[in-house]
């Protein structure tokens, strides 16, 4: 089968950030049960193609992490709406695959959205930014997300951090950014020195630029994020969200409901995906990552196989990462 052409750009560049906010929730409308059977074979593997392609993403599921971070977000923005001096932000923490991503992206997704609408036509705005956090990094790398961020079409290697950092934060004041967003915050180690170097130049960001920082990362409260000086500065102007795996209890069972209402599949028996909750309890460790990489990877695997439905067989088939395999434990 054809690889599908329709590739994005990562969200860490002004062009695939734009797209993934341009992009409306991924949706697909099954054919009638007669025509699908009709079709010939070349019909037939386009139309899986297409259902593959809509079942690699799925729409985003508002979990409480999501809606927290949403509400605490749109709450900063509003308060360091005039604010001259040092504005509050926020850490979303936790382990990996909770959704940290996802949240403070919808976020960003949803802020600029709403900047649209107040500011219709302004396609030099640039609402909002999203760089990662450079491994083992140091003030030039981080000044470079930016940079690679905005495209600057040329930085030249003679160029100091200072120089490269004042263009930025130029061209992000007259673009009118007021939320930047800043994952794999893990990877700021202020056990360094490269690590404090690196706070300290984007502390110089916060002060440069009139706008709401919001970090992600795993499990930094334990990485030392919040120790010395350096930490307690970012501890004392941030808000703190943990994201965390998803006990077995409602919820859980809510966002497997969600998932399976939105799969794609003729065969498939409404509510025995449900009927499994407790078995992706255990075979994911209650990660939305891993939760959605499962059921995604099934629906796929079904369209593939022609079985048209997830079944705990197909499942069994279907490996988790790693991480989720070791914390949900023997799934039998």
């Amino acid at each position: 089968m054809e690889v599908a052409e329709d590739r994005r750009d990562p969200t860490t560049t002004l062009e695939g950030w734009r797209r993934f906010v341009d992009d409306a929730p991924a949706g697909f409308d099954l054919l009638p049960v007669d025509q699908w059977r009709a079709l010939n074979d070349d019909q037939r593997s386009s139309y899986s193609d297409k259902r593959i392609t809509y079942h690699s993403e799925l729409a985003v599921v508002a979990t409480s992490t999501v809606r927290q971070v949403a509400k605490q977000g749109r709450l900063l923005t509003l308060l360091n709406r005039r604010e001259t001096s040092a504005r509050r932000g926020m850490i979303v923490s936790g382990p990996w695959t909770t959704g940290k991503s996802t949240a403070i992206k919808q976020l960003g997704r949803t802020h600029e959205l709403m900047a649209r609408d107040r500011h219709p036509g302004q396609r030099d705005r640039i609402p909002v930014v999203y760089v990662t956090t450079p491994p083992k990094g140091s003030p030039r790398k981080l000044a470079m997300e930016f940079a690679r961020f905005l495209g600057l079409p040329s930085v030249k290697r003679s160029a100091n951090t200072t120089d490269i950092a004042d263009a930025v934060c130029q061209i992000l004041i007259e673009a009118r950014c007021d939320l930047v967003l800043v994952d794999e915050i893990h990877n700021l180690n202020l056990a360094t020195s490269a690590g404090e170097d690196m706070s300290d130049h984007l502390k110089y960001f916060t002060e440069h630029l009139p706008a709401t920082f919001i970090y992600a990362g795993i499990n930094v409260e334990r990485e030392g994020l919040f120790t010395g000086v350096r930490g307690k500065q970012i501890a004392g102007r941030c808000v703190l969200i943990n994201s965390r795996p998803f006990p077995y209890q409602a919820e859980w069972k809510q966002l497997v409901a969600a998932m399976e209402g939105a799969l794609r599949l003729h065969q498939h028996k409404p509510g025995s995906l449900t009927e499994l909750s407790k078995y992706l309890h255990r075979r994911t460790g209650g990660m939305i990552g891993s939760l959605s990489h499962l059921i995604r990877a099934g629906a796929i695997s079904a369209i593939q196989n022609d079985s048209e439905a997830i079944t705990r067989k197909l499942l069994d088939e279907i490996p988790v990462d790693h991480a989720a395999e070791s914390e949900g434990g023997d799934a039998a």
